[in-house]
């Protein structure tokens, strides 16, 4: 029996549930002659299971302002938490962060998925 696109879609239902998350970092640098992304700490990145090139959204806890931009991978252990190009006029070096990745699962499936979410502390080490 043939199953229709829009069939197939509500037998098998997708959301987008938190994946990744890198809780309260202080930003380090902000470079506006970049044409945009977030450059994050390599060990981070891996501890909070995010990928080079990944969209990320920012959660600016210092003045409420929310964004989205991609993931450039930043020298491993320095704590980097680097803004470039236009983020830059709404974040400031200095800022408190929250850096979260979001997946698409299966409804039946997104239920067990379990989020890395990682907590660093001072100068934004693990």
């Amino acid at each position: 029996m043939f199953i229709g696109h829009y069939q197939w879609l509500f037998l098998n239902m997708f959301i987008k549930i938190l994946k990744s998350k890198i809780n309260k970092v202080v930003i380090t640098q902000a470079n506006l002659d970049y044409i945009g992304s977030i450059t994050i700490d390599e060990e981070l990145m891996k501890a909070a299971n995010i990928l080079e090139g990944e969209k990320v959204s920012i959660f600016n806890l210092n003045n409420g302002e929310r964004l989205s931009t991609y993931v450039i991978k930043g020298k491993i252990g320095t704590g980097i938490i680097g803004l470039n190009g236009p983020s830059v006029r709404r974040m400031n070096k200095g800022d408190l962060v929250n850096i979260v990745a979001y997946a698409r699962f299966e409804d039946k499936k997104a239920g067990s998925f379990k989020p890395n979410i990682i907590f660093p502390g001072e100068n934004n080490k693990l």
